[in-house]
């Protein structure tokens, strides 16, 4: 039996302790990418389901959609839906495609998916700090930060989940903070602390935490005095199909060359 990257205990005692003092900007910026790219699609929506791990925010912004937590098994009724949002908590998921065929199948056709949540890039200063630390006073290293999804794996994703016009694309963005210590303390404050199956169940060491917040001070302090954080939301938009639905033009069918269209001469390529 192949072992769960995330305990879910875990992480909804992180969740139920950020809600003590949150920091939910990143929600904040989630909510503001959907709200931008719902703007640009031509059609109403009126049966809505939010999934996230901090139902209170979404449910501020989408207070007439049905509010699910993020459980292994969503409860949604096969194609009772016609927008669903998965916010900020696809990467804790033990299966993520599961969750995105689990979503397909509840959406009506030509029904939409819109999914955000942290990928690959987020957290690289500290993961890098973090390892180089334990590897200089240990010579190993421990599974400290969560592995997020890459953007090249994205797109495969939506199409093995059976969507149409799959699209993944990532908004970069980046914090800045006093000292790293403030990092940690906004990642606890978020409900994203440490909660991999895998982790240490110990608390880090002293020196390893001192030498790791070093290393990120001497490696990544700005010209200001402050240390960035980069943070990246993988955005995925899938469509469930339709027959009615607009579809891509089969290669080599275009009507006009691209260099004509823009109005500049045509490079030929070599064999």
């Amino acid at each position: 039996m192949t072992q769960s990257l995330t305990d879910r205990p875990a992480l909804l005692r992180n969740r139920r302790r950020a809600l003590a003092d949150p920091a939910l900007f990143l929600h904040q910026e989630a909510m503001a990418e959907i709200k931008d790219r719902l703007l640009m699609v031509n059609k109403s929506f009126t049966d809505v389901s939010v999934i996230s791990g901090f139902p209170k925010i979404w449910r501020s912004e989408y207070p007439d959609a049905t509010h699910l937590s993020d459980e292994d098994t969503l409860d949604l009724k096969s194609e009772s839906q016609d927008l669903i949002i998965h916010a900020m908590a696809l990467h804790w998921a033990a299966d993520p495609v599961g969750q995105l065929i689990q979503a397909r199948r509840a959406l009506r056709p030509d029904g939409l998916f819109l999914g955000v949540f942290l990928g690959g890039g987020t957290l690289n200063e500290l993961r890098t700090s973090l390892a180089q630390a334990e590897s200089d006073l240990t010579g190993g290293l421990s599974p400290r930060v969560l592995p997020m999804a890459e953007i090249r794996d994205l797109g495969g994703l939506l199409q093995r989940a059976d969507f149409a016009l799959p699209v993944a694309d990532v908004v970069p963005l980046t914090a800045t903070y006093e000292t790293p210590i403030k990092l940690l303390h906004d990642l606890r404050q978020m409900g994203e602390a440490n909660a991999m199956a895998a982790r240490p169940r110990h608390f880090t060491r002293r020196a390893i935490l001192l030498h790791a917040m070093q290393i990120y001070t001497q490696t990544f302090q700005t010209s200001d005095g402050r240390i960035p954080a980069t943070f990246e939301l993988m955005v995925l938009t899938g469509w469930a199909p339709s027959p009615d639905q607009q579809q891509p033009l089969r290669p080599g069918s275009a009507a006009q060359r691209l260099a004509q269209a823009l109005g500049t001469s045509e490079t030929t390529v070599k064999d």
